[in-house]
């Protein structure tokens, strides 16, 4: 017969035997649920998922720290494998998987999980976004603070029970030197039930036990004045008390917590929010992800770009970057809103309490705590008194064989065994039994060591320890005051500043749902941006851009002041564009509000506050910028071989971020420009021979930007126009006409001279025509090194540092006044005259 014949065979006789014969047991399903989930759920619920309220550890984590503990891994010893760690504990304390043991050994040693780690890690143990490397590749050891959770345990200070298969003992609870389940928090889901609790600072608990060691009877209230909130690992901000409040007063609450985050100015074009701290819990990666799921999803909008700047040494960088024209504030309301840089915090302060999940406040946390703490110092007492007891007894009977330690060791000598010579000892010299025998048990090596005189005073120490230690117990305030002592010391070792901040209530900016109306949806967009105000944009000498908050008139500086000379000011708007002209005849548009802009809007600018023009504006290889101008104004140029253009600003392209103003010839280069929108404005050329003309607006048609200009100050041979600008009609009367002469180097004994004259001294001519001589040239003067034309001029070097000029007006025609001090750099002081109601209705179109 075949196996298969067989087994089929004997399948069959076992189907016949009756069934009263094959040991069924008849139960009620109900009742076998209700009673293997009952046991599961005591299981997971006591020895898997809820810590002990007196040392703050799970059943794993306390099992992890003894092991270290009795494997010798203290700070000062090297790291081992965490392999090896866990192996030890599942193989003696934990009959459960190693996966559960090395995940509960990294979060002990992640400092970004607990406040206060317990475990010091060497390797990747992961970050927030990351999990840690295996086990068999990362090392371990106890940390300081693991020391002060298992010290004393050899002083039968907490009781020990049996291992899960009674081999070995381990201790039912940690001696906890500080509140661990305060200090570090807990995390637990259990059957029925979970743990949320919040990490909180060292200090401060330690603080609110010692006030409890002091006064019993204290109520929430009170101790919420050494424990005012949590104190998140990853620092970060707690908005609003009330959910703390409550939670310390029930046990359960809620609180919200905030990213920190400080707007700066990451880029010279670009404002962003830098965030250096996240709420407990939240990653970068996790950051990331929601923002750009939030940007596709149109939820949030400003944003440019975002990146990662984190690293080991500086720490958590997050650098959003936002668009032009955003505000920052109400971007932050929407990315507070849509991603985790603000999340909540559900406390629910559940732990073993006497073998028992309770729900308790800070009152009662700290009350469990320090009636453990009392009774660990009270049990680590009694032990110490006891060990000082008996050897005070071995001491005393030394010092009584001392007397005539040669009859001592006669009477060992003679008698016949021990049990002899220990009677003869204890009726000779009066000692017991004990004492006896601890003076049988000498080798005669060390009868050296105890002359009387140490063991007199190893007797004495003994005493007074023994009579401290009996006052302890005896003494239930003395007892307190020692519990108070240690964790005031412990305190000092371990103790920190506190790394969250805490805020009663802080205001946002309205957000709109998916439901509401469109007009609704369009003004919380709207207040997303940066108000569209009046402005001014001011170019200094020095080459810094800097925007003000309005149009509060600019006041004049000090001369000794750095960067006070303005070359160029601009009225625009926030969210307005301006150009930058170089010498090439290149206008490149700018922002306004991508300007750094004054703290305050009535504060003096100071050009050191504003950012490098170059910053913003790209130059090629000899090219120079030469002026900021508005963008919705016709404005006048002039260039190098004399040649004048007006030009139309509704011929810029739109759609162009740079283009040209005016088509130069070659080697020719564009010396300056200005706002000519009236015709009786002047148009002021003066060349390097210090020949001046000017002329009315009117007589230069307006033309495109293709256009190249008409002629407009005749030059003769070797001679170029050194400056041009536009004094306005309206300020005719106050414009001066500043001129700085060259010398020949061969001539040792000349030097630079300056004059300032009214440029009303200088009759209008007609265009294309010499002029008038502006400076007289005095001997070794080879011609105008600068000339400028405008109201209330300033000199400064190029550096920006002020320079003097002459006081007086000169006569058109005169030579100039010698100077201390080079010059480089000629512009003005004056404040920009507020736009006409006309110009102003310009500008909004």
């Amino acid at each position: 017969m075949s196996k298969r014949s067989k087994k089929s065979s004997a399948n069959a006789n076992a189907a016949l035997v009756p069934l009263a014969d094959q040991n069924i047991t008849d139960i009620d399903v109900a009742s076998e649920m209700e009673h293997s989930f009952l046991e599961y759920a005591y299981s997971v619920i006591y020895t898997r998922a809820l810590p002990d309220a007196r040392d703050g550890l799970k059943p794993v984590q306390r099992r992890i720290l003894y092991m270290m503990d009795q494997m010798g891994l203290t700070p000062d010893k090297g790291h081992v494998k965490s392999a090896r760690v866990v192996g030890e504990v599942m193989g003696k304390l934990h009959p459960h998987g190693d996966s559960a043991i090395y995940d509960a050994m990294v979060r002990l040693a992640q400092d970004f999980n607990l406040r206060l780690p317990l475990v010091d890690g060497h390797g990747n143990f992961g970050s927030v976004d990351d999990g840690p490397a295996a086990s068999r590749y990362t090392e371990a050891k106890m940390s300081p603070a693991a020391v002060a959770m298992t010290a004393n345990l050899n002083e039968d200070t907490v009781d020990f029970e049996p291992n899960y298969d009674n081999q070995m003992q381990q201790p039912a609870v940690l001696p906890a030197a500080f509140p661990n389940l305060l200090v570090n928090g807990a995390a637990g889901i259990a059957v029925g039930m979970a743990t949320n609790m919040a990490p909180h600072n060292l200090g401060e608990v330690i603080a609110a036990a010692r006030h409890l060691l002091v006064d019993p009877e204290a109520e929430t209230k009170a101790l919420m004045k050494f424990v005012p909130g949590p104190d998140l690992p990853s620092g970060a901000r707690i908005v609003g008390l009330d959910g703390i409040k409550e939670a310390y007063e029930t046990g359960r609450g809620r609180f919200t917590m905030r990213a920190t985050v400080n707007i700066e100015q990451v880029s010279a074009r670009r404002t962003g929010l830098v965030i250096t701290e996240l709420p407990y819990g939240v990653g970068p990666e996790r950051v990331i992800d929601r923002l750009k799921a939030a940007v596709n999803s149109k939820k949030v909008t400003g944003l440019a770009d975002v990146m990662d700047l984190t690293d080991r040494k500086n720490g958590l960088k997050l650098v959003i970057e936002l668009k032009s024209g955003f505000n920052p504030q109400a971007v932050l309301a929407q990315l507070y809103k849509h991603t985790p840089l603000e999340e909540n915090f559900g406390i629910n302060n559940v732990a073993l309490v006497d073998g028992q999940p309770q729900t308790m406040g800070l009152k009662e946390l700290l009350n469990v705590y320090v009636e453990h703490r009392l009774t660990v110092v009270r049990r680590r007492t009694a032990h110490r008194l006891g060990k000082r007891k008996d050897r005070l007894h071995l001491v005393e009977g030394l010092l009584l064989a001392l007397v005539d330690i040669d009859e001592v060791i006669e009477i060992i000598r003679t008698s016949d065994d021990a049990a002899a010579a220990r009677q003869r000892l204890m009726l000779v010299f009066d000692l017991t039994e004990v004492q006896a025998n601890h003076i049988l048990e000498l080798r005669l090596r060390q009868l050296t060591k105890f002359s009387r005189l140490d063991l007199e005073t190893e007797r004495d120490e003994l005493i007074a320890a023994i009579e401290e230690l009996e006052a302890i117990l005896q003494s239930n305030s003395k007892l307190r005051e020692t519990v108070s002592n240690e964790l005031s010391e412990i305190a000092e070792q371990f103790g920190d500043k506190r790394r969250t901040k805490l805020v009663k209530s802080e205001d946002l900016a309205p957000t709109v749902t998916t439901s509401s109306s469109k007009a609704e949806r369009a003004a919380a967009a709207s207040a997303l941006l940066i108000p569209d105000e009046p402005c001014w944009v001011v170019l200094s000498a020095s080459g810094r851009l800097l925007r003000t908050k309005d149009r509060t008139p600019l006041k004049r500086q000090g001369r000794r002041r750095r960067h006070d000379v303005y070359t160029a000011v601009v009225a625009t708007t926030a969210r307005g564009e301006i150009g930058a002209l170089t010498d090439t005849g290149r206008l490149i548009r700018l922002n306004a509000v991508d300007v750094p802009a004054l703290t305050e809007s009535t504060a003096t600018p100071a050009m050191s506050d504003g950012v490098k023009a170059t910053d913003f504006v790209t130059l090629q290889r000899g090219e120079k910028l030469i002026t900021i101008v508005p963008l919705n104004q016709i404005l006048a140029l002039g260039t190098r071989n004399g040649v004048i253009k007006r030009v139309r600003y509704d011929d810029w392209p739109l759609n162009q971020d740079e283009f040209e103003a005016i088509t130069l010839k070659d080697g020719d280069k564009v010396i300056g420009a200005g706002v000519a929108a009236a015709d009786d404005d002047q148009l002021v050329f003066i060349t390097g021979t210090g020949q001046l003309l000017r002329f009315a607006a009117e007589l230069v048609r307006p033309q495109g930007r293709a256009g190249s200009g008409i002629a407009g100050i005749k030059l003769v041979d070797q001679d170029h126009a050194l400056s041009f600008s536009v004094a306005s009609a309206g300020q005719l009367d106050e414009a001066v006409v500043v001129t700085f002469t060259s010398t020949d180097d061969e001539l040792l004994d000349t030097a630079p001279t300056a004059k300032v004259t009214l440029l009303t001294e200088f009759a209008p001519k007609g265009r294309n025509t010499q002029g008038l001589r502006a400076h007289r040239m005095l001997r070794g003067e080879t011609g105008l090194a600068l000339a400028w034309a405008g109201v209330e001029p300033l000199a400064s070097t190029s550096g920006g540092v002020s320079r003097a000029l002459p006081q007086e007006y000169s006569d058109r025609d005169a030579s100039g006044i010698m100077l201390d001090s080079p010059i480089g750099v000629i512009g003005t002081g004056a404040s920009p005259q507020l736009p006409t109601p006309q110009q102003a209705a310009e500008e909004s179109d």
